[in-house]
C-alpha cells in the first residue's frame, strides 16, 4: 500500500495555543505501517522557529504531517531517525502535497534541531 491518509486532520484551537484533535488522524507509512493519533491529542505542528526566512520557508505547512511527526516523537515507538523519515514521507501525502524542497529543509531542520523535543519527550515519559 502505498503512503497516504486515511482520516482527515480536524483540531480545535485551545486557549494555550496549542491544538487539539478532534477526532483520529489515522496515516499508512510505508517506514512503520499504520499510525493513529487519537483524538484528544495536542500538537502545536511544526515547531519552527519564528526567524522570518524559516517560518516563510517551512512554517504553516504539513499540518497533517506534523501531527504525524509530533505523535512519534512523543511516544518514541521508533527511533528519532524514523520518526523524521516518516515526516518527510507524509509531507509528500497531505493536501496540498509538499514540494520536494519544502520537505528536504523540514527534514534537515528536525535531523539537526529535533533532538531538543525528543529529550524532552524522554524525559516526560
Amino acid at each position: 500500500m502505498t503512503p497516504r491518509f486515511l482520516s482527515k486532520l480536524t483540531v480545535e484551537l485551545r486557549t494555550d495555543g496549542r491544538w487539539v484533535l478532534t477526532h483520529p488522524l489515522a496515516y499508512f507509512s510505508q517506514l512503520v505501517g499504520l499510525i493513529t493519533v487519537p483524538a484528544g491529542f495536542d500538537t502545536d505542528f511544526a515547531s519552527v522557529p519564528r526567524v522570518p526566512v524559516a517560518f516563510w520557508l517551512t512554517g504553516d505547512c504539513a499540518k497533517e504531517a506534523a501531527v504525524i511527526h509530533d505523535w512519534l516523537y512523543r511516544r518514541q515507538q521508533f527511533s528519532r531517525a524514523t520518526a523524521d523519515g516518516v515526516l518527510f514521507e507524509a509531507s509528500a501525502c497531505g493536501i496540498p502535497p509538499e514540494p520536494k524542497w519544502r520537505r528536504i529543509l523540514m527534514w534537515l531542520g528536525v535531523r539537526i534541531c529535533g533532538w531538543v523535543a525528543w529529550r524532552e519527550n524522554k524525559i516526560r515519559r
